[in-house]
């Protein structure tokens, strides 16, 4: 792959704020590329895949744990923060792949999993031997009530009691995941600095940045208190089952503590001009303000997941980005956009195949930082929708990336861990057609960096029907997407310089008569 937009050489962080600006992409690295022919992604894999990214023109990768780990949660298990697991390769493919997408122009951040570890951590392992071990407040561990049961109400992500048993010194350990991921105590000064030196151990290596898993389930209360119910369960219950919320987390998560032990992680950030990323799984966008400001001295940035998870539709979609603008601009705080990611269904499977052009409009083209999930860029859907394969939990979402339409998609040439989306979902085939997705994935993160009011212009909605979100960037520029089953008159005015409709580029449009078809997006220079 030659002409890539990104080609010149730079030190990553003498370049602020390149995360800010630049595009951002997600790698699950079981899944990118397998170099050693086991079936399995790994650094090596994606050192292979840095001249496609560059190609592609994003600045940033983000990297799900590649840690020593024994994958009870795919590497969210950590059983040593200061290694690589086998299965990815060692410390020495990291070192390369540092200085490989720094030569290409391209930031590293790894995903940092402070809230708990393996169950196999030395740590952990200390911690359990006896109730004296000088290890033993590294974690929560408490005694059962009077009648045997867990010390309080707090309830598992993962379904059931967040404690468990340890027969062996009768107290019960916390775990808000699995049981083998039981929960450090950052109450406890000794665990913050050892996972402050964690963040330091990458840093000298020339990591740019963390993504941070849970960030803000790190502090918890004091005392215990039982979350109180859900004001709306019998509701919840009947919409959603089992998977409704019991409780209001208000005691076992986002806790007013949790805010200066993220200072304390990025007082060490500070120390190397390195970013926060954080994973804010609220659903209150203003409770998403609170990590971010107004100091400058938490999170640089979080994702905004009632984003992620609002339905393909203009009103709902107008309404979260209104909002984040008006909270987020109180503070100057930077948003980020993103529609996939390892733990979600992908937005091909729940938009349907003909919105995603219109998504990537939409996420390139708002204010912040868009973060693209690997094989978005191909319109990847799901694995078991897409292949009719019986695939389980959130591994649809995390199927192989094909680079071509062999039989093992170039991705491996053993059998892949999960199975292959249909061969038409291949970078080969889609770098060579034009009107492919990836090709307009790759036009539209052309403009965006040409375009300095797309990156950094200012936002402002743009009358228009109610099944079309329109909005302006800076002065110049306006988009529009029509994300309802109609066309429909746009009413917008100048060149067009990208469109999800390859014919329309260069196209001057005059006003009345801009018509935008079903899943159409246009971007207009007026």
């Amino acid at each position: 792959m030659t002409d890539a937009p990104n080609s010149h050489v730079r030190d990553m962080r003498a370049v602020a704020p390149w995360w800010r600006d630049g595009v951002l992409y997600q790698i699950y690295p079981r899944s990118f590329r397998d170099s050693d022919a086991d079936g399995v992604g790994d650094l090596r894999g994606i050192i292979d895949g840095l001249d496609y990214l560059q190609w592609l023109g994003v600045e940033g990768v983000w990297l799900s744990p590649i840690y020593r780990s024994p994958m009870a949660d795919y590497g969210y298990d950590v059983s040593d923060h200061v290694d690589v697991d086998p299965i990815f390769g060692s410390v020495d493919d990291v070192d390369l792949l540092v200085t490989e997408a720094h030569r290409r122009g391209i930031g590293v951040l790894f995903d940092f999993v402070p809230n708990h570890t393996s169950i196999e951590h030395r740590w952990f392992q200390r911690s359990r031997r006896s109730r004296d071990d000088e290890h033993r407040d590294w974690y929560w561990w408490r005694d059962p009530k009077a009648d045997g049961s867990p010390p309080n109400n707090w309830l598992s992500h993962f379904a059931g009691p967040a404690w468990t048993l340890d027969d062996a010194t009768g107290q019960y350990y916390l775990h808000l995941f699995l049981p083998e991921q039981p929960d450090l105590n950052w109450a406890n000064p000794e665990v913050v600095a050892a996972m402050h030196d964690v963040l330091r151990f990458w840093l000298r290596r020339g990591v740019d940045g963390f993504r941070i898993d849970v960030v803000h389930a790190l502090a918890k209360d004091a005392r215990l208190r039982d979350d109180p119910p859900h004001p709306q369960l019998d509701a919840l219950v009947a919409t959603l089952g089992e998977a409704a919320p019991r409780h209001l987390r208000v005691y076992s998560e986002n806790r007013p503590e949790v805010h200066d032990l993220i200072r304390g992680i990025r007082s060490v950030l500070d120390e190397f001009g390195a970013i926060a990323v954080g994973e804010v799984y609220l659903l209150d966008i203003a409770e998403l303000v609170r990590y971010l400001g107004p100091g400058d001295d938490q999170l640089h940035l979080a994702f905004n997941f009632p984003f992620l998870r609002s339905a393909w539709n203009a009103p709902a979609m107008r309404a979260v980005v209104e909002r984040t603008e008006a909270l987020f601009g109180r503070i100057a705080a930077w948003p980020t956009w993103t529609l996939s990611n390892h733990d979600h269904p992908r937005h091909a499977s729940r938009y349907g195949a003909e919105a995603v052009k219109a998504a990537a409009m939409l996420v390139l083209s708002l204010r912040g930082t868009p973060f693209l999930y690997y094989g978005e860029e191909l319109g990847m859907p799901d694995v078991n929708e897409a292949a009719g394969h019986d695939v389980m939990g959130r591994d649809p979402s995390r199927a192989p990336m094909r680079w071509d339409r062999s039989r093992r998609g170039g991705f491996t040439t053993a059998e892949p861990w999960l199975p292959l989306s249909p061969p038409s979902y291949n970078v080969a085939d889609q770098a060579a057609d034009p009107d492919s997705v990836l090709s307009f994935y790759r036009r539209l993160i052309a403009v965006r960096r040409r375009e300095d009011a797309l990156r950094v212009g200012s936002y402002e909605a743009r009358p228009a029907p109610d099944d079309v979100f329109a909005w302006r960037r800076g002065d110049e520029i306006d988009v529009a997407v029509n994300m309802g089953g109609e066309p429909l008159d746009v009413g917008l005015e100048g060149t067009v310089i990208v469109a999800t409709e390859r014919h329309r580029e260069g196209e001057v449009v005059g006003g009345r008569g801009t018509t935008l078809a079903p899943c159409e997006g246009i971007i207009v220079r007026r």
